[in-house]
């Protein structure tokens, strides 16, 4: 079993730190531009790639989005109980309470531990938890128009056309099945490297309280995602696959907001990195529960 988890965290550990080394030797990153391409360009060929030609049928997709969405509701109304515990302005505490790293982390973490039967239902919780955070997120930070930002993402239209596919019982043809396939590749490394360069970027000035909020948060948000997946029916794998992605540490996006809103960003800072260190410790155990 130790040596199945270690396989697992591995390849987490070492592209993060690939990125974080990067940046602590002094080399450039466009993180700006790297983030825009793996969310226009990687993240659609990725979920395009995983989702045509899957094993999983319309209704347990629909079904694995609704729980994934039901799961952030309830994790948005824990945010009010912890900002009352930890003293905290609300607004700062909604989004990192609600979005975890289903993306630069869950998705490795999900794909060598379950495997590509596995990796289709981490997918469904990632785009989902995406959906929400640039559409929701977006809208607390700014007066812009929601609806605007799902027309503009690429990942939407991924979504609705590999719904298609799933519906229609349909295959990409061969040519871009393949093309879409290659592009798909450099997705999930990115994701790590950027990870570990976003963790040497930030500056973090709370270790205590970061701490203190991960303890709480976590078991929570397992629980909480066990409970909403056997009240959807969902299958056992895509349950502990739900559990396993909203236990994921503060999303990195996370910070990039709250300093866009100016609430916090130190704060949330602090969060992102001491609950993705703490990851590496309740991960395995976590895993060791659910694989």
């Amino acid at each position: 079993m130790l040596a199945e988890l270690f396989a697992v965290m591995a390849p987490v550990l070492a592209g993060a730190g690939l990125g974080y080394s990067w940046i602590r030797l002094g080399h450039p990153y466009p993180v700006e531009f790297v983030t825009r391409l793996v969310f226009n360009i990687g993240t659609p060929a990725l979920v395009l790639a995983s989702l045509s030609g899957a094993d999983i049928d319309a209704g347990s997709f629909g079904r694995t989005m609704l729980a994934t969405a039901l799961v952030l509701v309830a994790m948005a109304g824990v945010a009010f109980g912890l900002s009352w515990l930890l003293r905290r302005d609300w607004r700062v505490l909604l989004a990192p309470t609600m979005y975890p790293n289903t993306g630069n982390m869950g998705l490795p973490v999900v794909l060598y531990a379950f495997g590509s039967s596995g990796f289709v239902f981490g997918i469904t919780v990632m785009v989902t938890v995406a959906l929400f955070q640039f559409t929701l997120g977006t809208m607390l930070v700014s007066r812009g128009n929601p609806l605007k930002t799902l027309v503009k993402t690429p990942t939407v239209y991924a979504i609705l056309i590999s719904l298609g596919l799933l519906i229609t019982d349909t295959e990409l043809p061969l040519w871009l099945d393949n093309s879409v396939d290659l592009i798909s590749g450099f997705t999930v490394p990115l994701m790590l490297i950027t990870l570990g360069v976003s963790l040497a970027s930030i500056q973090v000035r709370s270790l205590k309280s970061g701490i203190g909020f991960s303890l709480m948060r976590i078991p929570v948000a397992a629980v909480v995602a066990w409970g909403v997946g056997q009240l959807v029916g969902l299958p056992p794998l895509a349950t502990s696959i739900l559990v396993l992605q909203m236990s994921m540490p503060v999303a990195v996006f996370n910070y990039l907001f709250a300093q866009k809103a100016g609430r916090e960003p130190e704060y949330t800072a602090s969060l992102v990195f001491c609950s993705t260190l703490l990851s590496l410790i309740y991960l395995p155990i976590l895993l060791a529960i659910l694989m």
